[in-house]
C-alpha cells in the first residue's frame, strides 16, 4: 500500500529525511517512534504530498504520490491533481482541526457533502454510522467547545474515514491530550486495525505499537535506525541509539 523509496527532505540547509527507504502492506498498521525532530511527522506528511520531498520516490496503491512520471522524469502534480489524490489518504493530526462553528455531526459531513458523494440524507446517515463507530453516537448534535479532547478527536478520527480512505494516517494522535483521554482514542484505532485499515502512526504510545503493529520503525536524525517486528524491536533492540531511546520511555 506505501512504499517509499530513498525519500530525502530538506528545509533550507537542514536536512530532515536522509533516503528512507521502507514498505507498508495492504492491511497493516506501520508505528513509527522516535525523539522529537527525528523527522517522523515530516516524512508522513510527504505520504500525501503535504510536503513535496527533494528526492526519491513514494507510491500509495501503486500510484506515484505527488507527482507524474515520463519517461525517466517526474513533474510535480498541480495543487488540484494532488488534492485529488489525498482524498484516498486520511489524516488525524496532534491538534483536532474540527470547524468550531459545525456540530460533530455537521464536521464529519463536511467534505463528503462539498465533493456530492451522496444524497444529504445518504451522507448524514453515513456520518452517523461514524460517529457511532468511534462511540459518539450520542454527541452529533454537540459543538467541539462541548466535547473532551478525546472526543474530539474520535470525531477528527470520523471525519477522514467519511472520505472512505484507502490509507490512514496518524500523526502522534494523543499527544495533545490528558492522560486519562488516551485510552478511548487508541481503542478506536484497534477496532481500525482490527477491520483491515492499513495505517502509518506516529506514536509515543509503545503499549499501543507493540500490540496493534505489525512492524516498528525507529528513526532519528532523519534516517531509520532500527526496524522489524515491534516486540523484537522493544524487547530485544539491536542498536545502541534505539536501547538508549527506549530506556526513556519504557
Amino acid at each position: 500500500m506505501v512504499r517509499a523509496e530513498a525519500i530525502s527532505k530538506s528545509f533550507g540547509s537542514n536536512e530532515v529525511l536522509k533516503s528512507i527507504s521502507l514498505e507498508v502492506k495492504r492491511g497493516e498498521v506501520l508505528c513509527m517512534v522516535g525523539p522529537s525532530g527525528s523527522g517522523k511527522s515530516t516524512f508522513l506528511r510527504c505520504i500525501n504530498h503535504l510536503e513535496t520531498i527533494n528526492a526519491g520516490r513514494l507510491w500509495v496503491d501503486g500510484s506515484l504520490v505527488g507527482y507524474r512520471q515520463r519517461g525517466d522524469k517526474i513533474y510535480e502534480m498541480n495543487p488540484r491533481e494532488a488534492a485529488k489524490q489525498r482524498r484516498d489518504i486520511g489524516m488525524v493530526f496532534q491538534r483536532f482541526n474540527l470547524f468550531p462553528h459545525m456540530t460533530a455531526l455537521e464536521n464529519v459531513m463536511a467534505a463528503p457533502t462539498l465533493l456530492r458523494k451522496g444524497s444529504r440524507a445518504q451522507l448524514k446517515q453515513r456520518a452517523k454510522d461514524l460517529l457511532d463507530r468511534v462511540g459518539l453516537a450520542d454527541r452529533g448534535d454537540y459543538y467541539p467547545a462541548h466535547l473532551s479532547g478525546g472526543q474530539q478527536q474520535r470525531v477528527a478520527i470520523a471525519r477522514a474515514l467519511a472520505m472512505e480512505p484507502k490509507l490512514m494516517l496518524f500523526d502522534e494522535p494523543t499527544s495533545a491530550l490528558d492522560p486519562e483521554l488516551v485510552g478511548e482514542v487508541l481503542d478506536v484505532m484497534q477496532g481500525l486495525a482490527e477491520s483491515g485499515m492499513t495505517m502509518v502512526v506516529v506514536t509515543h504510545e509503545m503499549g499501543f505499537a507493540r500490540e496493534v503493529a505489525d512492524s516498528l520503525v525507529f528513526m532519528d536524525g532523519g534516517v531509520v535506525i532500527e526496524s522489524g517486528d515491534p516486540r523484537e524491536v522493544l524487547l530485544n533492540p539491536q542498536r545502541e541509539r534505539t536501547k538508549a531511546f527506549l530506556s526513556k520511555v519504557l
